[in-house]
Order: C-alpha cells, then sequence, then structure tokens
C-alpha cells in the first residue's frame, strides 16, 4: 500500500493527507487539468471531522476523486456537457454513499469526456500534457498518476479505465457488470456500464473493492500455486503497437518463470464481431438516455456525440435485437472458456498514449471485455519508445472479481509491478 494511504502516527492523518493533495493539485493542475472543481473548504472540514471522530472505515480519511458523470449531493455533476452545467444532483450516487460510509473524504470532480463518450474535455497526459490521458475517466486517471489524490472513480462502458490507466502508468479496475451499483451514475449504456477505480497499487484496488462490490466475498478460495493464464492479443492483434506486443509477450515470459501455466489461447470462433456489437448496442442506448436532450438541445452536443446517435437511428430494424442476442451467446461461449483458466493477458491499449488531446485513443483492446460483461485490471507493466507508459491487462471470469483482485496482487508482487513515477 503506498504511503499516502498507511495511517497517520500523530492522530492527524485525514487533514494531513488533504493538506497534501491540495499542495499537489497547486502544483501541477495547472498542466494537467484533471479537475472540474476541487472542493477545498469541504474536504477540509470532512478531514477534521473524521480526525475528531475516527470510524475505523476501511477508507478513514482517504481523499477520493469523483468522475463528473457520478451524482454528488454538495457539487454540481455536470458530465462534461454544457447541457448540465451547474447541475445539482441533489443526492449521491450509491457508490458515493458507500465511500462516505467507509469514512472517505470526497476531494472534487474529475473531467470526464462529454457524458463519458468521445468528445474530449481539457485533461492532459501527467506524463507529457501534449498527450491523452485517455478518456473517458481521464480527469480520474490523470489525477491518481499526478498524485493529486490517491484514489479515484471513474466508469468503464467500453475503455473508459483500461486505457486511461494504461496510459497514465497506474492501476486500474472495472468489475464485472451487475457488481458494482451504477445507481447515481449518469446512464451511457446500461448494459455495459460499470463502476471503475484508480490506484497507485494492486492492493489499494482491492481496498476499494471491498467497499463497493456488491455482495463484496472476501471468503475467496487461497490462489492456486500456479495460476492458469492464457495470453491472447485478441481478434484485433493487427491494431497492437510494437511496444504494446512486446509489453504482454514479457509480461507471459515473467508469468512463466515465475511458475504459472502460461499458454496461448484461441478466443471462440466469432469474437472477432464483438467490438461491432459493442457499437450497435451503445450507440442505440446512448440515443435513448439522451432522447429528451436530443429532441430539445441538440445544438449542445458535440460533432462526435452528434454522429454516434444519428449512427444508431440509422441502423436496420432489428440491429439492436439481434447483437444483445449475439452477446448473450458469447457470454456463454467466455463463462465456458474461463472455466479451464484463471485469467486472460492481453493488452490494455493499442500503445502509448497517442499525441494531441481530441482524441482519448482507440478502445480496441477493451470493449470485447465490456460487452462480455468480464472484470478487468490495467497492470502499469512497461513504457513505450517516447518514454510513456504501457500497461498489460488481467480479464477474469465473471464474477470472480475477487479472485482477479488477489491474483492481481500475488503478479504485481512476483513482477515487481509499480505505476509509474512522476
Amino acid at each position: 500500500m503506498s504511503a499516502s494511504l498507511r495511517p497517520a502516527k500523530d492522530g492527524t492523518s485525514a487533514v494531513a493527507r488533504v493538506e497534501h493533495c491540495l499542495r499537489r493539485i497547486d502544483e501541477v493542475e495547472g498542466r494537467v487539468h484533471a479537475w472540474v472543481r476541487v472542493d477545498r473548504d469541504g474536504a477540509l472540514a470532512a478531514a477534521r471531522q473524521r480526525n475528531a471522530n475516527p470510524s475505523g472505515g476501511l477508507l478513514h480519511g482517504i481523499p477520493v476523486g469523483i468522475k463528473d458523470i457520478i451524482a454528488t449531493k454538495d457539487l454540481p455533476t455536470e458530465c462534461g456537457s454544457p447541457i448540465r452545467r451547474g447541475h445539482m444532483a441533489g443526492r449521491n450516487a450509491d457508490c458515493v454513499e458507500r465511500l462516505l460510509s467507509a469514512g472517505a473524504i470526497l476531494l472534487g470532480k474529475t473531467v470526464t469526456t462529454e457524458f463519458a463518450h468521445l468528445h474530449p474535455g481539457p485533461t492532459g497526459n501527467p506524463h507529457d500534457p501534449g498527450r491523452t490521458p485517455g478518456g473517458s475517466s481521464s480527469g480520474s486517471a490523470a489525477a491518481v498518476a499526478a498524485g493529486m489524490v490517491p484514489l479515484a472513480l471513474g466508469s468503464q462502458t467500453g475503455g473508459s479505465v483500461m486505457r486511461p490507466a494504461s496510459f497514465c502508468g497506474i492501476f486500474g479496475f472495472k468489475s464485472t457488470v451487475g457488481r458494482t451499483d451504477v445507481t447515481g451514475v449518469e446512464e451511457l449504456a446500461r448494459s455495459f456500464d460499470t463502476v471503475g477505480w484508480f490506484a497507485r497499487s494492486a492492493e489499494e484496488l482491492t481496498l476499494l473493492a471491498r467497499v463497493l462490490l456488491i455482495r463484496p466475498d472476501y471468503g475467496v478460495p487461497s490462489l492456486p500455486p500456479r495460476a492458469r493464464i492464457g495470453v491472447t492479443m485478441t481478434p484485433y492483434a493487427a491494431n497492437a503497437s510494437a511496444e504494446t506486443q512486446d509489453a504482454v509477450a514479457r509480461a507471459a515470459d515473467a508469468l512463466g518463470t515465475t511458475g504459472h501455466k502460461v499458454e496461448p489461447v484461441n478466443l471462440p470462433a466469432g469474437f472477432d464481431g464483438c467490438n461491432a456489437a459493442h457499437r450497435v448496442v451503445v450507440s442505440t442506448e446512448i440515443g435513448r438516455s439522451l432522447a429528451r436532450e436530443w429532441r430539445e438541445q441538440r445544438a449542445l452536443f458535440s460533432t462526435e456525440l452528434a454522429s454516434f446517435i444519428e449512427e444508431a437511428l440509422k441502423l436496420p430494424s432489428g440491429a439492436y435485437d439481434t447483437a444483445q442476442g449475439r452477446i448473450a451467446a458469447w457470454r456463454r461461449m467466455f463463462d465456458e472458456l474461463m472455466g479451464s483458466y484463471d485469467c486472460l493477458l492481453c493488452p490494455s491499449a493499442a500503445g502509448e498514449a497517442p499525441q494531441g488531446l481530441g482524441k482519448t485513443g482507440d478502445p480496441v483492446f477493451n470493449s470485447m471485455w465490456s460487452l462480455l460483461g468480464a472484470p478487468c485490471i490495467s497492470l502499469p507493466f512497461a513504457t513505450g519508445p517516447s518514454g510513456i507508459p504501457v500497461g498489460i491487462q488481467l480479464v477474469g471470469g465473471r464474477g470472480r472479481d475477487e479472485f482477479l483482485l488477489a491474483l492481481a496482487e500475488r503478479v504485481t508482487q512476483q513482477l515487481n509491478i509499480q505505476a509509474n513515477q512522476l
């Protein structure tokens, strides 16, 4: 666990932590732009309250950033869109309530792409502000990577946790669909929407999981001495850069050297259609979730989001139902496959974070796993030719979130994987 989350000996840990975060924000936020707003007064008041009334909660006194599509009672939730400017939800999302009950302190709201989709905000990658931090959980990933906050919530519908974690050189986790409560999280495509989170260690991912997973089960069987790890570049291997191919290959070799059973895996036939089906479902469901805004405030949509919704409107009749039928079949195939493996090893992203802030990178190595509903973890494993982080991804069986997190902790210890330093 990183030093910022260890209990302080002087009893003032909550205030000290918040003050440390605020100093770091003052140092680097001007070039990273990770925050929509920082609640300085509210966070310090909450910290003093935590110090005065120790709760013993798992997150007692720990500052957390919240992606700005997640409802917070006392701060606006603007979803990266002028349509929501100044919007007060009037309540906390379920995941926020869980954090507060565990003693966490809400430091502020982090930048998201427009409605957690394609159109980016102003956030730059802390390792090179001229490069994207990924999307849509851009601010949360960048804030953790830059040391402005130790933990942050994001969400994933396509690749919005895995890709930013990879680009920013930190640890990211997204749950099995249905294992995190999305009540109070702006709806994008409920078939795939999940809450996810960022940290600077695998241990800290588990800490948050104990608070945020629905029906957490930490009486998991002990990990096997030799995990069964299937290696796949997925049907989209041609999109992987040389640095990504090298990272996955080196990780596979290292895991084999430590005694795990590592072997190439052939994904079921037809999985090359997953990303296209994902696009059909997401475009259709976004159109439904934003139907009122589309009717009444269409001029305030970005070109990217408007084009995506228009694409859904042009789909043939029955395309959505056909895609959902294929997804159900693919999930059954995936469940059967994962009966033979403890996890799959694959790319987190196509390569280093691309130059420029106009795009957030390609979710080609993420959408399939979101569609299948699987839990995923991105580990900061390597750097590319420009010195920008490159992650590897572990994918678990559906519902085996706790097992995957425990395995990730073991892997990070065995391979000495650490968050990239800034």
